[in-house]
């Protein structure tokens, strides 16, 4: 019905560092050329929490998409564009809050845990309250099918889902809506019209995914059916009215958690953190002074591996060769803790050349990134128009 769009963002937080990397960006680059994505500068979101020095939003903005530009995203083929310089998002966030229950956005589980976790910030502001549901506004705007997320942040996407459904309820009530959905099914011709009910009757009757599966198949294949008939009939198969918004999928991704260089999971909060763009002098001496087992206070020690900060980096950065070598000469005191140092200085050093050299184009001439997004965000805002002629038109504003 919708075209399978996948959508994500992130906070404007400066230049990124490695567990940025390899915990999201990899992943985009990858999904950029299996589906259209549309990938994000979430700014108004970092004023739900930083809403008192806004000052660095604009610089951190050009840092991050620089970064995103290194790690490989392609603006040939992944849509790149700031939130807000697409004002649809704030419409339809302004809409949405209408009818979302207030109950819903006190439950999320980060809004306390945010709350409890930064009590330095006075976050008890209705934009922090609402964040929760502007997010959805920023999936739902775009009719995005697919949404990478970890498992952390599943309960987020369940209440856009949620958020989806409400308005499609409320606000899908075509006059008619039963009778023009049969016609719809004879549309189909005879033999595809009673595989349609079938599955229809599995789906409603036992719930069976599968069933809904094969039907959405059956309607993505069909010829003779017009674009408000193939919506017609995804509502009616579902038993829901008139589909206006989608209701997104977790996209689960892997969990990667980079470690620090003090062994906690990499963190600018944390200090522990090493940029994708830094310079090879200070990657070096950052490595060099990583603590390790603390029982190696001299060479002839022996250590434990599983102790060692360093060893949490050469299990992803390290040849099984080089880490069986490490396990060995560490527990018998073969080597010196510099010694065991050196491969994975090595190892980050040769990943982060080709993000330097692709960053290094977008350095040299910034109006490149300006061009990007100005690009991005005018790609973005024809998609975001399109949804919300329809939300408009079914809330009575069109």
């Amino acid at each position: 019905m919708f075209p399978e769009r996948v959508l994500s963002g992130m906070r404007p937080t400066g230049a990124l560092h490695l567990g940025h990397y390899h915990g999201v960006l990899k992943n985009w680059v990858r999904l950029q050329s299996e589906y259209p994505c549309l990938f994000f500068v979430a700014d108004w979101h970092a004023l739900t929490t930083h809403y008192d020095d806004p000052s660095i939003i604009e610089s951190s903005t050009h840092e991050m998409v620089i970064d995103w530009l290194a790690a490989g995203l392609d603006p040939a083929q992944a849509t790149i564009f700031v939130q807000s310089q697409v004002i649809e998002h704030a419409e339809l966030f302004l809409l949405l809050g209408m009818s979302a229950p207030l109950g819903w956005l006190e439950r999320v589980p980060t809004y306390k845990e945010q709350i409890e976790k930064l009590k330095e910030k006075d976050l008890s502001t209705y934009g922090f309250l609402g964040y929760p549901l502007l997010q959805a506004a920023d999936i739902l705007i775009y009719r995005a099918e697919h949404v990478p997320v970890g498992e952390d942040q599943v309960p987020h996407l369940e209440m856009t889902r949620e958020i989806a459904r409400r308005f499609n309820y409320l606000y899908g009530r075509e006059k008619g809506f039963e009778e023009k959905a049969q016609e719809a099914v004879k549309k189909l011709g005879s033999k595809l019209a009673k595989q349609y009910l079938e599955l229809r009757n599995r789906f409603q009757e036992q719930g069976e995914e599968e069933a809904i599966e094969q039907a959405h198949a059956l309607l993505d294949e069909s010829k003779n059916l017009t674009l408000a008939d193939r919506e017609r009939l995804f509502g009616y198969l579902e038993g829901s009215r008139k589909i206006i918004l989608v209701e997104p999928q977790a996209l689960l991704t892997k969990d990667s958690r980079m470690p620090g260089l003090d062994g906690q999971k990499m963190s600018k909060s944390y200090g522990n953190t090493i940029a994708m763009r830094e310079d090879a002098e200070s990657i070096t001496k950052k490595i060099r002074t990583m603590p390790t087992d603390p029982a190696r206070v001299r060479k002839t020690d022996a250590g434990d591996p599983e102790k060692c900060p360093v060893w949490a980096f050469h299990q992803i950065y390290s040849d099984a060769p080089t880490c069986a070598w490490v396990q060995d000469s560490c527990k018998n005191a073969k080597i010196g803790c510099l010694e065991c140092k050196q491969p994975v200085i090595e190892s980050v050093l040769r990943e982060q050349q080709p993000l330097l050299e692709r960053a290094q184009t977008y350095v040299d001439d910034p109006s490149l990134v300006r061009s990007i997004i100005a690009d991005g965000s005018e790609k973005a805002r024809k998609m975001a128009q399109e949804t919300m002629r329809d939300v408009r038109e079914v809330m009575g504003l069109g």
